[in-house]
């Protein structure tokens, strides 16, 4: 038994997620299909890696994971695999991926080129039925990605995920703001480690123009209600968030803007 992850952009109110999982079933009647959201705000790939990235820790060894945020579908920029330790995943090359599969650690990334393997017919617009869904299946069958592809020597990343730290300051940006408003940014337990950055820490935050000391705590309830705090939630990344208040519209800060942290 195979777990195959469904994310996608499209919606459940047309019958594209059911195809997808038709074709799988189809190919792996014994698959176990779970879907980690259709509800991705349209072509936002940023979203969608967040989401994916969030998920991908908590299932269980050899996972594949398809991701669907394609808004250059049809171009081009190539359907791939990425071969990752403990989890496959399969999608197209535009960034979407690249954030889960990193965090797991990359092994390999190939360009799914053997289009004799798939059932036939590929629309040149619905690559989530007709290439990605039926890739997770034949992974999910046993083929290796080397069977379905040829190595690649690159792949497409997120430059929102990019994490810089220098003489003990980290820059980081915004990659999500949560629907309680917290501010999510792309910044790890790893990154926090390697700047030696430790729960009770208070940090100068420079965001949106303006400066802040914000303590780094457990919990929210760690602060009064209505004060700023740091912490990493159950994603895995680093948030500024208010105790049961909105960060984003207290601090008027949105995706994208970047942030200077640095331990006092």
């Amino acid at each position: 038994m195979r777990v195959i992850t469904l994310l996608t952009d499209f919606g459940l109110r047309d019958s594209y997620v059911a195809e997808m999982k038709g074709v799988i079933l189809r190919l792996c009647p014994e698959a176990v299909v779970v879907d980690i959201s259709h509800e991705i705000r349209k072509y936002d790939i940023e979203e969608g890696a967040y989401n994916l990235a969030r998920a991908v820790r908590y299932f269980p060894k050899g996972t594949i994971h398809v991701g669907v945020v394609d808004p250059g579908v049809g171009g081009p920029r190539k359907p791939i695999i990425i071969e990752a330790h403990d989890a496959f995943f399969v999608g197209p090359d535009n960034g979407l991926l690249a954030p889960a599969a990193e965090r797991l650690g990359i092994k390999g990334v190939y360009e799914i080129t053997r289009m004799d393997l798939l059932p036939p017919r590929v629309s040149d617009v619905f690559h989530g039925r007709d290439i990605f869904a039926p890739t997770a299946a034949l992974l999910a069958r046993g083929l290796k990605p080397s069977d379905l592809g040829s190595q690649l020597s690159e792949y497409r990343r997120l430059p929102l995920y990019t994490v810089k730290a220098e003489n003990g300051r980290i820059y980081a940006k915004i990659i999500h703001v949560d629907g309680f408003g917290n501010l999510v940014t792309n910044v790890t337990y790893e990154d926090l480690d390697a700047a030696g950055i430790e729960v009770g820490t208070t940090l100068e935050v420079q965001i949106g123009g303006a400066t802040y000391r914000i303590p780094f705590v457990r919990a929210f309830s760690s602060v009064p209600v209505g004060e700023l705090l740091l912490l990493v939630a159950g994603g895995g990344y680093l948030e500024i968030s208010v105790n049961q208040g909105n960060a984003s519209a207290e601090l008027g800060v949105e995706k994208g803007v970047e942030v200077r942290l640095s331990p006092l």
